[in-house]
């Protein structure tokens, strides 16, 4: 009886444990785990586009050493890619939870309407408190964080930068393409 036990409590936990996605890119690769407990619209609709191939073929096309690097809109075209309709925001929520923008973690990218997130994702690659919500600003919805492969996000970030496609600036001078995105059984 007691085996029963520890294997419906493990298989439990194994249910509930935090989703993975493995972003095969042009400079390595590295994992994230979401956390659909603290901003589940949020992870629902990543973990939708990653379901969806969306980010396959997709640039980093920001990158600002010491803040972020952003990515998962434009393909290595520069073209943007289609998206479905913005995500609800849910950083209050999430910073509830425990989620801040903290070095390593994950967040939506959106205009300066808060409302507006789709796609496009970023990695906080330095603690960036003042991207938390607060009473005077939405912020930033965390949603996730990188599991392994830091160092991959690190050789990122220092990547050399300048215009390419649409941008003036911050966009890595050789093209850092997000190869895949797939979930991890």
């Amino acid at each position: 009886m007691t085996a029963a036990v520890l294997f419906t409590a493990a298989n439990l936990a194994l249910a509930q444990a935090a989703p993975k996605v493995k972003f095969a890119t042009s400079a390595g690769d590295f994992v994230v785990e979401v956390y659909p407990d603290k901003a589940p619209k949020t992870v629902e609709n990543f973990l939708q586009y990653v379901k969806d191939k969306h980010y396959d073929g997709t640039l980093f096309h920001r990158v600002i050493n010491n803040f972020m690097i952003q990515g998962g809109g434009f393909d290595a075209g520069y073209q943007q890619k289609p998206t479905r309709a913005p995500v609800l925001h849910e950083g209050r929520q999430a910073m509830e939870k425990g989620l801040r923008n903290m070095t390593g973690t994950l967040a939506m990218a959106r205009t300066n309407d808060p409302q507006s997130a789709t796609a496009q994702f970023f990695i906080n690659v330095k603690d960036n408190g003042f991207l938390d919500p607060s009473v005077q600003a939405f912020g930033y919805t965390v949603f996730g964080k990188v599991v392994s492969g830091m160092d991959v996000v690190n050789t990122i970030k220092t990547t050399p930068t300048g215009a390419g496609g649409p941008f003036g600036s911050d966009v890595p001078k050789t093209p850092i393409l997000i190869n895949s995105a797939t979930l991890v059984k």
